[in-house]
């Protein structure tokens, strides 16, 4: 029994316990091992940025500053505190995603805000990406952008930046019109650093992660309006 069979039983038995169901509305989360087994360069770069260290900001004595001036107490473990982690981690209570109650062997690959939080949950477009590779790579021939999107990946400036707003923005009196509880306290008024925005902060790769160059792979819409920026720029791929 493969990796993914073995997490997804884990959510059956986890349901059946709990006494809840997912919603199937989305294909179910996958975890970062998979994405570092084509994009290890992207990966290593992504450990470095806030968002690979997201879940050790919430350890005792971690960003203790910063969580005094937002009212937290800095010596208290909030790893397992389910008002907290949702941004601090991959697909919170969602198939697939983190779950408090997971294995730790399972958790390693949800924590932080990984791939799978900007770019959709990977478990069907993986499969994709490699067909697409293996394709290009013995004929030269392009795969379609919207397979890629039918499997649930995520490519829209709409779509990613609103993934960006649902912890960035959410907190009370937000601009932000989808905004709810719990909302996060760390607020522009707490420090104006807080004040997010998403065309800035997408394009800040100590943020995300360093951008390599694509091998044109997929073809067609859609795209991403800072797709050709990152290209223009990015960094050659290393060789295998």
């Amino acid at each position: 029994m493969n990796q993914t069979i073995r997490h997804l039983c884990f959510y059956a038995l986890l349901a059946v316990a709990m006494g809840t169901t997912w919603a199937q509305d989305e294909p179910p989360y996958d975890g970062l091992k998979k994405c570092k087994s084509c994009h290890e360069p992207q990966y290593d770069s992504w450990l470095e940025t806030a968002h690979g260290q997201a879940m050790e900001s919430l350890e005792p004595g971690e960003e203790a500053e910063a969580k005094e001036k937002a009212g937290l107490d800095p010596d208290e473990d909030y790893t397992e505190d389910p008002d907290c982690v949702g941004c601090h981690v991959t697909g919170f209570r969602k198939y697939g995603g983190y779950e408090i109650a997971l294995p730790r062997r399972l958790k390693k690959y949800l924590q932080g805000v990984g791939c799978e939080s900007c770019h959709g949950p990977g478990s069907e477009y993986k499969h994709i990406h490699k067909d697409a590779a293996d394709k290009f790579d013995e004929t030269q021939e392009t795969t379609p952008r919207e397979e890629l999107v039918a499997a649930g990946q995520v490519f829209t400036d709409k779509e990613i930046e609103e993934r960006c707003n649902a912890c960035h923005l959410n907190y009370e009196g937000s601009p932000w019109p989808h905004a709810r509880e719990p909302y996060t306290p760390f607020t522009p008024e707490v420090d104006p650093k807080y004040e997010f925005k998403f065309k800035e902060a997408v394009r800040n790769d100590e943020e995300m992660h360093e951008h390599y160059k694509l091998e044109g792979v997929f073809s067609g819409d859609p795209v991403a309006s800072f797709h050709e920026e990152f290209q223009k720029h990015a960094t050659p791929p290393k060789k295998k």
